[in-house]
């Protein structure tokens, strides 16, 4: 049987008015135009059938069996968040014919005058927010599409979890009705707003809540609140971190992150990534928590377990990051073997040759290719009119990896 084309046609924000001449005359061509109502109300006088656009599965049915010349009006530009996606996945490239148009999100930046070349855009619509917000809080703006259940105020209620409190938020309802409106308030003004339910929510950071200007990587040993100044300490930290290799979206398990300064810098070199930061030491929690919050490190989650208990509840790492192990490590090691990513690596900090020795057994026993460095670093400390160096305990980098020698 002969196909025809299958013309996909952004239906815009204005109206017919907002066709084009050519997207006019492919709709006068055809013989189906399907569509929400609202879509197909804007054509009155069209004189074949009209199929009101409802699950996707009955259309993509409907257009694998005619040989109808059909147009299929879409929100906005249907390639974005759109039809588009659904169709090019199920049907031939070449019966497709697209359209586009200015997308909701284009016309709801031009409205509140703000430019949109440097947001992020995300569909919660019948997705879920969970994904989404990770991503929102690494951003500088984001703009929403959501749904009657993860609306602005459930986005508003887990941004605010997150410490994420910042940000201008814009509350677009009702694009290019008669009801069209745009509010403006704040993240917890989200929480009460009372707003139609077809509606995008653009966040734009305006401040973080006490966070002064810290760099990505190398923050002072004295800015992380502690025990007996028992953390990663900046020098060891910063050659941690380059071991670790990280990449943008990556998860990362820090197990035995004590005060959390592993976690905080990893949290802005991946600021799309997931990190769990483990630890069992009802004294180092709380300060764990404060220093989160303190550098607003929004996509580490911290774990109160003792490792290896409570990692199987975690996703598989990408990364492992071992600081301190409670004297599980070879449960430990056994544990991650089991759930690291292909491609993983392993991270562990020793102060101890005995450490070292075991964590070295352990990894070369799972098949792990092992690479050792020795951490020797001196600090000038002042003495009256001379400055002297005073040496800190070495510390042992034990990077593994699994792969071709």
């Amino acid at each position: 049987m002969s196909q025809n084309t299958i013309y996909l046609i952004g239906a815009g924000i204005a109206g017919c008015e907002g066709l084009s001449t050519k997207a006019l005359e492919a709709i006068a061509s055809t013989e189906v135009l399907v569509g929400r109502q609202r879509h197909l109300d804007r054509f009155p006088d069209f004189p074949g059938q009209k199929m009101v656009l409802g699950e996707l599965p009955p259309l993509l049915s409907f257009l694998q069996s005619t040989d109808k010349r059909v147009a299929v009006l879409a929100s906005g530009d249907p390639n974005f968040f759109g039809t588009g996606r659904f169709l090019l996945r199920n049907l031939p490239k070449e019966r497709l014919e697209i359209f586009a148009n200015v997308t909701s999100m284009q016309y709801a930046f031009a409205r509140i005058k703000e430019p949109w070349d440097d947001a992020i855009f995300l569909a919660v619509k019948g997705r879920g927010m969970g994904p989404s917000i990770d991503k929102i809080v690494a951003a500088e703006k984001a703009c929403i599409l959501t749904d009657e259940v993860n609306t602005p105020a459930a986005l508003a209620k887990e941004l605010l979890a997150r410490g994420a409190e910042g940000y201008e938020a814009w509350v677009c309802e009702d694009l290019g009705m008669p009801t069209e409106k745009f509010t403006r308030t704040d993240m917890k003004g989200l929480l009460t707003l009372v707003h139609s339910e077809l509606n995008i929510l653009i966040l734009i950071r305006t401040w973080e809540p006490n966070l002064a200007q810290y760099p990505l990587i190398g923050i002072d040993d004295d800015q992380f609140a502690s025990l007996k100044k028992l953390f990663t300490h900046q020098e060891v930290r910063a050659v941690t971190l380059a071991k670790l290799k990280l990449q943008n979206d990556l998860v990362l398990w820090d197990i035995g992150a004590g005060s959390g300064s592993i976690s905080i810098e990893a949290s802005n070199l991946i600021p799309n990534g997931k990190l769990f930061a483990i630890e069992k030491n009802s004294q180092y929690l709380p300060l764990l928590k404060q220093n989160l919050d303190k550098f607003c490190a929004r996509n580490v989650k911290p774990v109160e377990a003792f490792a290896p208990e409570g990692l199987d509840d975690l996703p598989d790492p990408d990364r492992v990051f071992i600081g301190g192990a409670g004297g599980n490590l070879e449960e430990i090691i056994d544990q991650v073997d089991r759930r690291l990513k292909g491609d993983g690596l392993i991270v562990i900090n020793a102060v101890t040759l005995d450490t070292l020795t075991k964590s070295i057994e352990a990894l070369e026993y799972h098949g792990y290719q092992v690479e050792v460095v020795c951490i020797n670093v001196s600090r000038t400390k002042p003495l009256t009119e001379f400055k002297l160096f005073e040496a800190q305990d070495p510390v042992y980098i034990i990077t593994a990896w699994k792969g071709a020698e």
